[in-house]
C-alpha cells in the first residue's frame, strides 16, 4: 500500500498550488491522488502549506577546526527547524579548509552521526591546489568555491585569474559549477574610513565596482572555458545588465542573492551594529529593489542564506567596530520566513518562493532529478508551514550555536511546523522527533 499520506488544500506541485493527497512509499513520493478509501490513514493539513524541503547550497558549518563557531549538529538542527532538508557546506571556515582530498575526508569523518539534514560539500580553489581538483571530484564534491578577494581566513586566500585558467577546464570537463565570491579589491580604492562605527563608511569601503568588475571577469572566463559559473550572494544591482546579456548569449552562468539583501536596506542600519556586517555589504533601498526585480525576472536564479556565524566576541558588539568585526550573517533557520515576509509585501506567490528556495537550487547541486519537487519518484523531503502565522525572532527560539543575528526581534510571517526526510517526520513543532537521519549528498 503506502507508508504515509498527506492531504491538503495548498500543496505546492510542479503544476502550482493544488488540493490533493500526496502518497509516500519507501521514502519516495509514489503518487498524487484526489481520493483514498474512507478508512485510509491520512494526515489532513487543511490550509497549511506542503512544500518540497528547501535546499540551501550556501552554508558555512565551520567543522572541523572551528566548531566553536557552529558545527554540523547545530547547523543541521537549525536547518531542519527552518524546513531545510538539504544543505551544502562551504569549504571554509573549517580548519583545515576543504582544498585537498585529505581535508575532505577529515570533514566527512567529523560529520558522522551529526547530520539532521542531508548535506553535500563544495571543494575549494586556492592558489596552487590545482592538482587536488580531480581527486576532490572523485571524492564526490558537488563543485568548487573560489574567492577573488581575501576571504577573511588566511588559509583560503584569493585566487588570481591565471590560477583560474588552470582549473576551469578541469571543472568544465566534469560539468561541475565554479561558485565565485565576486569582489576584486585591487581595481578601485575606496575612501579611507574615518569612523569605524559608521555603516555608510563601511558600505563605501566595499564599493559596487569591486563586484561589477569581478563579475565581468568571470563572465569572460565562463565564455572562454565554457565552465559553469555561479555567482554567489549578488548584492550590486549594477551588475544585472551584464548578467542578463551573458544569459541571453547562452553562457552557463547562474546567480544567487541572499535574504539579507532583500530584507534589509542600508538606510535603516544603525551605526555600530556589527550583526549587519557582511561582504558584499547590504546596500541601499533602490539597489535592493532592483535585486527583487531581477529575481522576479529570472535573471537572479534563487536565494541562499550564506549562513556565516561566528562567536559573539568576533562580532565586536560592544565596540561596534565595523572595520574589524567578523563579517557574516546568521540566518539558516530563518531562510523561509525572511524571504516570505519580504515577498508577500510585493505580491509574490508561494510558487515563486518554492522555485527560489526548493527547485532552482537543486539545479546547482545536481540533485534536481530527485529533490525540490512534489512529484512521483522524488524524495519525500517535505516541509509543512503556516504562511499566515507570525512569530517574533528570539534567541531562545534559535538552534544556531550563537544567537547573534540582525533578525533578532523581527516579526516574521511563516511558521515551520513539520519537516520530513524521506517520508519520516524528523521535526514537529519545536521537537526533533528522530535522531540524526541526514545523508551525505554526492555527485557520485
Amino acid at each position: 500500500m503506502f507508508d504515509l499520506a498527506i492531504k491538503g488544500n495548498k500543496i505546492l506541485t510542479p503544476d502550482g498550488i493544488r488540493k490533493t493527497i500526496v502518497i509516500i512509499k519507501d521514502g519516495l513520493i509514489l503518487d498524487l491522488v484526489n481520493d483514498l478509501p474512507a478508512d485510509a490513514n491520512v494526515i489532513d493539513i487543511k490550509d497549511k502549506i506542503l512544500m518540497p524541503g528547501i535546499t540551501d547550497p550556501h552554508v558555512h558549518i565551520n567543522e572541523p577546526g572551528r566548531t566553536s563557531w557552529e558545527g554540523f549538529e547545530t547547523a543541521t538542527m537549525s536547518a531542519l527547524a527552518g524546513g531545510i532538508t538539504t544543505l551544502v557546506d562551504m569549504p571554509l571556515n573549517s580548519s583545515p579548509v576543504t582544498t585537498t582530498v585529505n581535508a575532505l575526508e577529515e570533514k566527512l569523518l567529523s560529520a558522522t552521526n551529526k547530520l539532521y539534514t542531508n548535506c553535500g560539500f563544495w571543494g575549494g580553489i586556492v592558489p596552487g591546489n590545482d592538482k587536488e581538483i580531480t581527486g576532490l571530484i572523485r571524492s564526490g564534491v558537488l563543485g568548487f568555491k573560489v574567492f577573488l578577494t581575501h576571504s577573511g581566513i588566511d588559509d583560503f586566500p584569493a585566487t588570481p585569474g591565471y590560477e583560474l585558467k588552470k582549473v576551469m577546464p578541469v571543472i568544465a570537463k566534469h560539468k561541475l559549477p565554479l561558485l565565485v565570491h565576486c569582489e576584486i579589491s585591487t581595481q578601485v580604492i575606496p575612501p579611507p574610513v574615518s569612523d569605524v562605527r559608521s555603516y555608510p563608511a563601511y558600505l563605501a569601503s566595499r564599493p559596487r565596482q569591486w563586484e561589477n568588475e569581478a563579475i565581468s571577469l568571470m563572465i569572460r572566463l565562463c565564455e572562454a572555458y565554457n565552465c559553469p559559473v555561479h555567482i554567489v550572494h549578488l548584492s550590486s544591482s549594477d551588475a544585472i545588465g551584464q548578467i542578463l546579456r551573458a544569459k541571453i548569449r547562452g553562457l552557463p552562468l547562474t546567480v544567487e542573492t541572499a535574504p539579507h539583501y532583500l530584507y534589509f536596506n542600508a538606510e535603516d542600519i544603525p551605526d555600530g551594529q556589527t550583526q549587519f556586517k557582511c561582504a558584499p555589504p547590504i546596500r541601499e533601498r533602490a539597489n535592493n529593489n532592483l535585486l527583487w526585480e531581477a529575481l522576479q525576472a529570472g535573471i537572479i536564479d534563487f536565494v541562499a542564506t550564506d549562513h556565516s556565524p561566528a562567536p559573539p566576541e568576533l562580532k565586536l558588539l560592544e565596540s561596534g567596530n565595523l572595520t574589524k568585526a567578523w563579517g557574516g550573517i546568521a540566518s539558516l533557520q530563518l531562510a523561509l520566513p525572511i524571504l516570505w515576509t519580504a515577498a508577500r509585501k510585493r505580491g509574490i506567490t508561494l510558487e515563486q518562493i518554492g522555485s527560489w528556495l526548493c527547485e532552482k537550487p537543486t539545479q546547482l547541486t545536481g540533485t534536481y532529478q530527485r529533490k525540490g519537487r512534489i512529484a512521483p519518484g522524488y524524495d519525500a523531503d517535505l516541509v509543512i508551514w503556516d504562511a499566515e502565522k507570525q512569530f517574533t525572532v528570539t534567541a531562545e527560539g534559535l538552534y544556531h550555536k550563537h544567537k547573534v543575528t540582525p533578525y533578532l526581534n523581527e516579526t516574521l510571517y511563516g511558521v515551520v511546523e513539520q519537516t520530513y526526510l524521506q517520508g519520516v517526520k524528523v521535526f514537529d513543532n519545536g521537537t526533533f522527533s528522530h535522531p540524526p537521519a541526514g545523508k551525505i549528498i554526492s555527485r557520485l
